[in-house]
C-alpha cells in the first residue's frame, strides 16, 4: 500500500476553481465514481467539500495510467498533477469547468464494496445506513448536515459572547432529582449502593451560577432522558443553554431572538423578522389545538359548543358538561376528501382517543353529513355560518368530555390535513412564542398536580394568591419559542427566595423532608440572596433539523439512537462482564420471559 510520503494536500476537492488552472496541486479523498475509457480514465475524487475529476489519458505513463484503473469505489487516493481546464464542462459540479491532471497517484487504502451506493440519492433502509453509519456520513447530505451544526454552534458561542455571556462548564454526574422524565443513572464504584445520575439538563447548576454573580451564562450541554423516542426526541441530545440576572420575559425573549435572527442570516442568508409574534397558551389552544401551533397553514379551530347547549344530539349533548364540540373546516376540500379518505380521518384522531370524527361534505351535486340529520335547522345553519361553510368544504367536528382529547385530536388532524393537502409553505420559517402556560397540570397516574415545565418556574404574578387555593388555575412565567409547529426552545423566569420555592414545593405534594431531601442544596443557597433569573435552552439537534428541513433528528446527528434506544453500528447498550458488576456492587436480576 502507497504512503503520503513527500506529498501535501494543497486544497480540498472542493475548493479548487478556474483560478488554479496551470497550477501544481495535491488532492485527497475517496474515490466517489471511475470511468474507465481505454485510454482515457477519470476518476471522481470526494471529500467533505466536494468532487474534483482526476484525469489520465494516452499521454500518461502507463503505469500509471493502470494503476488508476485498478482504483475502485470507496478506494482512498492521493494525487498530484497539474489543474487544468476540461474539455466537457460539469455545470452541475462546483469544481466542474478544472480537473487535475495526474502526474502522481497514490492509493493509500482500499475498499471492499459497500453495502450502499454512497450518495445522496441512495435509496435504501435507515437501519442499513444506521449499521454502517461511518459510510453514510460519508455522503455529502450527512456531511452538510453536520456542517451546520458547527456553523450554528458556532454561530451561538460568538453572539452570546458578544452579548456578555460566560460559557460555564456544569457537571455530568450529578444527583438525581426524579421530577419529569426517567433519569439516567451511573453507579458510584467507591460509594456502593448509591448513583450518580446523567443532567436532563443543566437547570439547577445554572441557577446557582446566577446566585454565584456570573450574570448571563451560556453552555453548549450535552443532556439524557430515559423516555420514549420520537422523530425529534433522542436519549441523548445538545441544548444550547443559557440564564440571565435581572430580567423578565421580555429581556429574554428579546436577546434569544437576536440570536436567531444572526443564525439564519449567517448560516441560510434568510432574515428573520423580529420581534416574533406572542401568543398566550389559551389563545393558542383555542385556535390551533396545540401549545406548539403551526401558523404557516390556517385550518383554526371553531368552538361551536355554546350552539349546541340544547341539541338533541347525545354525541354532541353528552360531553358539553365537562367538555366541548369543536371544529375545523377544510376550505375546497371536498372534492379531495372522500367518505373512504374521512374514514381514514376517523381512525386517525382515535390514535389521540377522541372517539369519533362527525362530518359534512358540501360538494357540487349535493351534501353528505353524519350528523346533521340529528340537528335542527336552525342549528345546522348556525354551525355553517360560524364555520363559514362553502360549497366545495369539509366540516370535521370532534366532540369530548375532555376538552383536552378535543384540542390534542384536532390540533394534530389540522396537520395532517395540511400535509396531505399541500397546504404548508416550503421553505417558510414562522416564529412565535408561547407564554403564560399553566403553571401545573393534573397527573392522573400520580393522581396529585405536577409541574407543567419543572418545579423551578415563578408563577405569574397576578396568580400567586392561588397557588395553594387553586393551583390548576395559575399560570406560569414561562414561554416556549416555536418555530413551523416544534418547540425548538422553552424557558421561564425562575423563583428566586426560599419561600416561594417551599410553596411551589408543597403546593407539588412534596412534604418539607422530601423537598430537603432532594433539592436542599438549592433551597440553602436561596439564603444567601439570590437575584431575579431567567433563561431558556434550545434543542441544537430540532434546531438543525428544522433549518435544514429535514424529518428526523437523526439526520443531523452522527451517531443517533434508534426506537429502542440502541445504537445499530456498536450494538450498544450491551451487557458487561460479571467482575464490572460486582466491582459497583450490582446484582443483575432478569425476569425470565415465560414462553423461554
Amino acid at each position: 500500500m502507497d504512503t503520503m510520503q513527500g506529498l501535501k494536500r494543497t486544497k480540498y476537492c472542493g475548493e479548487f476553481t478556474a483560478a488554479d488552472i496551470g497550477r501544481q496541486a495535491v488532492a485527497c479523498g475517496w474515490v466517489q465514481k471511475i470511468r474507465d475509457k481505454g485510454m482515457l480514465v477519470f476518476i471522481d475524487l470526494r471529500d467533505r467539500s466536494g468532487i474534483l475529476q482526476l484525469a489520465f489519458d494516452d499521454q500518461t505513463d502507463a503505469a500509471l495510467r493502470a494503476k488508476a484503473q485498478t482504483a475502485r469505489s470507496e478506494f482512498v487516493l492521493m494525487a498530484k498533477g497539474t489543474v487544468r481546464r476540461r474539455e466537457s464542462v460539469n455545470p452541475e459540479l462546483p469544481t466542474g469547468e478544472i480537473e487535475l491532471y495526474v502526474d502522481d497517484l497514490r492509493i493509500l487504502a482500499k475498499s471492499q464494496t459497500p453495502p450502499f451506493e454512497i450518495t445522496d440519492t441512495t435509496n435504501v433502509k435507515e437501519d442499513l445506513r444506521l449499521k454502517y453509519r461511518y459510510l453514510d456520513l460519508r455522503r455529502g447530505e450527512m456531511q452538510n448536515a453536520l456542517t451546520m451544526r458547527h456553523k450554528i454552534v458556532k454561530i451561538a458561542r460568538d453572539y452570546y459572547d458578544q452579548n456578555g455571556f460566560l460559557e460555564i462548564e456544569t457537571p455530568n454526574l450529578i444527583k438525581s432529582t426524579p421530577e419529569g422524565a426517567r433519569d439516567y443513572l451511573v453507579p458510584s464504584r467507591v460509594n456502593p449502593g448509591c448513583f450518580y445520575a446523567l443532567p436532563q439538563s443543566p437547570q439547577l447548576y445554572k441557577q446557582l451560577l446566577m446566585l454565584s454573580g456570573y450574570d448571563r451564562y451560556m453552555q453548549v450541554a450535552r443532556c439524557f432522558r430515559d423516555e420514549d423516542l420520537r422523530a425529534d426526541r433522542q436519549p441523548e441530545f445538545t441544548q444550547i443553554d443559557i440564564e440571565m440576572s435581572f430580567v423578565d420575559e421580555e429581556d429574554v425573549m428579546t436577546v434569544n431572538e437576536g440570536f436567531m435572527k444572526k443564525a439564519f442570516k449567517e448560516a441560510l442568508g434568510i432574515d428573520i423578522k423580529t420581534p416574533f409574534l406572542r401568543m398566550p397558551y389559551a389563545e393558542a389552544m383555542e385556535r390551533f389545538g396545540s401549545d406548539k401551533p403551526d401558523t404557516r397553514f390556517g385550518l383554526e379551530l371553531v368552538d361551536l359548543s355554546d350552539l349546541l347547549q340544547n341539541c338533541e344530539f347525545k354525541v354532541f349533548q353528552g360531553v358539553l358538561a365537562g367538555g366541548s364540540v369543536r371544529a375545523i373546516n377544510v376550505k375546497g376540500a371536498a372534492d379531495h376528501l372522500s367518505r373512504k379518505e374521512i374514514d381514514k380521518l376517523v381512525e386517525f384522531v382515535k390514535t389521540y382517543r377522541a372517539k369519533g370524527l362527525a362530518y359534512t361534505r358540501l360538494t357540487s351535486e349535493g351534501e353528505s353529513s353524519s350528523y346533521e340529520k340529528f340537528l335542527t335547522d336552525a342549528e345546522k345553519t348556525a354551525i355553517r355560518e360560524r364555520m363559514g361553510a362553502q360549497t366545495g368544504d369539509v366540516l370535521l367536528i370532534v366532540a369530548d368530555s375532555k376538552n383536552q382529547t378535543v384540542f390534542d385530536s384536532l390540533g394534530a388532524l389540522r396537520c395532517e390535513l395540511a400535509s396531505k393537502l399541500g397546504l404548508i409553505q416550503k421553505d417558510v420559517f414562522n416564529f412565535l412564542w408561547v407564554t403564560e402556560f399553566p403553571l401545573f397540570e393534573y397527573s392522573e397516574e400520580e393522581d396529585r398536580y405536577v409541574a407543567k415545565h419543572h418545579p423551578f418556574t415563578h408563577p405569574a404574578l397576578e396568580d400567586l394568591d392561588k397557588l395553594e387555593s387553586d393551583p390548576g388555575a395559575c399560570r406560569a412565567r414561562a414561554y416556549d419559542m416555536v418555530l413551523n409547529g416544534c418547540e425548538v426552545g422553552g424557558g421561564s423566569i425562575r423563583i428566586n427566595n426560599l419561600q416561594m420555592q417551599e410553596r411551589m414545593f408543597k403546593a407539588l405534594g412534596f412534604d418539607e423532608q422530601t423537598a430537603h431531601e432532594r433539592f436542599g442544596f438549592l433551597l440553602d443557597a436561596f439564603q444567601f440572596g439570590a437575584p431575579p433569573h431567567g433563561g431558556m435552552a434550545y434543542g441544537l439537534d430540532r434546531l438543525v433539523m428544522l433549518m435544514l428541513q429535514k424529518s428526523s433528528i437523526r439526520d443531523v446527528i452522527a451517531f443517533p439512537k434508534v426506537q429502542n434506544a440502541s445504537e445499530l453500528m456498536t450494538q450498544c447498550p450491551a451487557p458487561v462482564e460479571e467482575k464490572s458488576l460486582k466491582e459497583l456492587s450490582i446484582k443483575v436480576d432478569l425476569q425470565k420471559n415465560e414462553e423461554q
